[in-house]
């Protein structure tokens, strides 16, 4: 079995992967609510290849956050086993350290600190991986320039629309360099216009970077454009 991935190891668990091996495998996930009276999985299974571009949708309540929050380490199942690069997640591969170092995440509610400018949101991700300050700002100032956002760094999140406040929210995700990046409903607060150019740049990051990338959404556009779709409903992967 490999060694667990610590807070002081590389990006890669077990070095570069390859285009169409297997970066995460889901087996048999069970996950219960209020004392196993709700399941919001019900035994799913999915292998998501190196380099993957996929989209998961289904109904509301349908469990396609809940598998994508398992997926990333953000939560533990009530049954079955998540592996990255074959390795156990909690097990052979330290949680914490997947998920700063490991797993690039990017929510709805763009999740940025109020009190802090976007430059600075950007770096509060480096701080898990005791990235040194200097470096810390240099990459962020980089990121947000990618993003567009060179005039906008110094503002704080009430001072930037929700197309801007999702692009901050991408820079950070794309802080530590992680293999994977995964997207909860990323165009859920956006217009029609913002939400298709948040999907130019999250296709354009995974094709320059060769990420793999994991959307979850309710939007039927999004789901079909992306090469692999899975469809989830009441718990379970439909065929």
């Amino acid at each position: 079995m490999s060694s667990p991935i610590g807070a002081g190891s590389p990006i890669s668990a077990r070095g570069p992967i390859s285009a169409g091996s297997p970066i995460l495998e889901a087996r048999g996930l069970v996950k219960s609510y209020d004392e196993g009276r709700v399941e919001a999985l019900r035994g799913v299974d999915v292998r998501i290849d190196a380099g993957e571009y996929v989209a998961i949708s289904g109904p509301s309540g349908s469990g396609k956050s809940t598998l994508l929050h398992l997926l990333g380490g953000l939560d533990t199942a009530s049954e079955g086993q998540v592996f990255y690069k074959g390795s156990e997640l909690g097990k052979a591969v330290d949680l914490d350290s997947y998920r700063s170092r490991q797993v690039g995440f990017i929510f709805q509610a763009f999740y940025l600190l109020p009190t802090l400018r976007a430059v600075e949101n950007v770096q509060v991700a480096m701080l898990a991986v005791h990235e040194k300050a200097n470096h810390r700002a240099e990459r962020a100032v980089a990121l947000l320039e990618e993003m567009g956002l060179e005039a906008r760094m110094n503002h704080f999140p009430n001072q930037l629309s929700a197309g801007e406040r999702q692009r901050v929210a991408i820079a950070r995700a794309l802080a530590n360099g992680p293999a994977i990046l995964l997207a909860d409903e990323p165009t859920g607060n956006l217009d029609s216009v913002n939400s298709a150019h948040i999907m130019e740049i999250l296709r354009g990051i995974r094709e320059q970077r060769g990420m793999t990338m994991i959307v979850v959404t309710h939007e039927n556009e999004i789901a079909h454009a992306a090469p692999r779709h899975i469809r989830i409903r009441d718990g379970k992967i439909e065929s």
